[in-house]
């Protein structure tokens, strides 16, 4: 079913089903067996109270599409949790991601069999790292599955990537700081290098999304973006009373020529009211007819109260601590508001938005459809679920940490509990009091393990190991 959450102009709604042929080329197949009506749904409205929550039923087929350095550890760390509390079965990769950076493929998941359709049991859960691909994971999710996702802005995505991703990305590697790199990122960047599609559009990448024709046809972009001080999007605290503010998605972004070759001419992108970003739209309009709800990374606690809303789950569902932050994360890009920031500061979150212009694309968007969602939810009401969520999330700290909060590794011993260390920054973990009941001492377990951790868990209950009992050798004796 097609879905346009928020209000969307008639232009662009009518410019979507004028491109549905080309869409349908260029994602091939998956957009239409995602969408068997193509028909416009009413936007999405919350329920109108308490009644209403108790007559709905728990979403549990879900795909989560787990961007890179977004806070999607944290939220994998609540599916994981959800799905072990509630004997879920998880589509799992062998390993720890799906083949990625390729394209994701059904044949990568543990335990799926095609020919056993109808017969294997259902996966409910499909979650880790890959490279979206529609096509193959409705091979193996149901069509009616919630599909969610989480964004970033894309300065603060650079700053850690750079930081997490400096020895497998050559872009990364080659330049001695990210402010040299972000001075001049041609100098550095080779499209198609080695783990360079860390270094650009990120978000983009993750979610399979094609690029456009100057960025998969020449090195680099031969038509930067423009001036790193265009207009940037006013991110606002929640409880303002005023709704976001963002410039119009047109304005950020340079022409991208209509696809002709192998595809089909469409109409003129000017009469179909898109503008020169035609390419960028039909993408974002195509994710939204995808993906039910995109979280952001800036306002999480208020994306998890609607997460929890969409999915019929209650607050204790979504409540959990931190993953996968690295030390001193708390100064970096991600907490400052533009108009806080020092000089350099600013050129540089400028430049990171204006380099990665298809992932300030993405944020722009589903920063405006988030802010739409908490407009319809109730902006008394969020304020009120998002306080009681961090006072919980408070309390279960104080209750279940040593020193209520994460901390370095080197104090981290238990292995059950030391997240992986990866890139220049240290990955900070959890340590559980002592004095513990059984039962909280689980539950504190379950909010405290890694995502690697909690893999192997999930991997070794859904897939036991079979224990091979050696046979003995029997010596005949002679009479």
């Amino acid at each position: 079913t097609f879905r346009l959450w928020g209000p969307r102009s008639l232009g662009v709604a009518l410019g979507v089903f004028m491109t549905i042929g080309f869409a349908l080329q260029l994602w091939g197949g998956p957009f239409q067996r995602r969408l068997p009506g193509l028909q416009l749904l009413q936007p999405w409205a919350p329920p109108p109270g308490p009644a209403a929550v108790l007559s709905c039923s728990p979403r549990q087929r879900l795909v989560f599409l787990k961007t890179h350095k977004s806070g999607s550890s944290s939220v994998l760390n609540l599916l994981h949790r959800y799905g072990d509390q509630h004997g879920l079965r998880f589509a799992l990769p062998t390993r720890y991601q799906f083949g990625y950076p390729r394209f994701f493929q059904a044949s990568r998941v543990k335990g799926y069999h095609p020919q056993g359709r109808g017969t294997q049991p259902p996966f409910h859960i499909l979650c880790h790292h890959m490279r979206f691909n529609l096509k193959e994971v409705l091979q193996v999710m149901p069509s009616d599955s919630f599909f969610f996702s989480i964004v970033r802005d894309p300065a603060a995505l650079t700053h850690s990537a750079f930081s997490y991703y400096k020895s497998t990305s050559s872009a990364f590697r080659k330049a001695p700081s990210l402010a040299a790199f972000l001075a001049n990122p041609r100098a550095f960047y080779r499209p198609g290098a080695r783990g360079d599609h860390y270094a650009r559009n990120l978000l983009w990448f993750d979610f399979g999304l094609p690029f456009p024709p100057e960025m998969r046809t020449k090195r680099g972009n031969p038509h930067p973006p423009g001036d790193p001080n265009s207009p940037q999007l006013h991110v606002l605290s929640p409880g303002t009373g005023s709704q976001v503010h963002t410039p119009h998605p047109n304005a950020l972004f340079h022409p991208a020529p209509t696809i002709a070759d192998g595809h089909s001419q469409m109409s003129s992108p000017a009469s179909l009211g898109l503008g020169s970003s035609s390419f960028i739209q039909w993408s974002l309009a195509w994710l939204d007819s995808v993906f039910d709800l995109v979280l952001v990374a800036e306002y999480f606690d208020e994306s998890l109260v609607l997460l929890a809303d969409a999915l019929c789950w209650g607050l204790d569902d979504v409540v959990g601590f931190m993953h996968n932050a690295q030390a001193g994360g708390k100064q970096d890009l991600s907490t400052f508001r533009d108009g806080g920031l020092a000089t350099e500061d600013r050129e540089l979150t400028a430049r990171a938005r204006a380099w990665n212009n298809l992932d300030w694309a993405l944020y722009v968007h589903f920063n405006h459809s988030l802010w739409a969602r908490i407009k319809q939810y109730g902006q008394s009401r969020l304020e009120s679920a998002v306080a009681e969520l961090r006072a919980r999330r408070e309390a279960l700290a104080k209750h279940c940490l040593v020193g209520g909060e994460a901390l370095d590794p080197k104090y981290i011993t238990d292995r059950r509990f030391r997240p992986f260390q990866f890139g220049s920054g240290k990955v900070l973990g959890y340590v559980l009091r002592s004095g513990l009941s059984l039962q909280d001492q689980e539950e504190c377990e379950r909010l405290a393990t890694p995502e690697l951790q909690y893999k192997d868990k999930l991997d070794a209950k859904q897939f036991p190991p079979t224990v091979s009992v050696p046979l003995k050798t029997v010596r005949l004796l002679s009479p």
